[in-house]
């Protein structure tokens, strides 16, 4: 297994609809992510962030 090189790689995704952004947050935890704090506060205000088993992180944004 590889590993990020920071807890800053991400994938950022914008969802401006309230329950497609629930679903795929749901989704994210189905498909084996974890949630966890970002590494910068500003995506947590508006957003969840996930990491992969490699450190890897995707930001799912409710807003545009």
């Amino acid at each position: 297994m590889g590993k990020a090189p920071t807890q800053d790689n991400l994938l950022v995704f914008y969802f401006t609809d309230d329950e497609a952004w629930e679903s795929n947050c749901h989704n994210m935890l189905k498909a084996g992510f974890k949630q966890v704090a970002s590494y910068n506060d500003y995506w947590d205000v508006s957003g969840r962030t996930f990491e992969d088993l490699d450190g890897y992180r995707v930001v799912l944004q409710n807003r545009e």
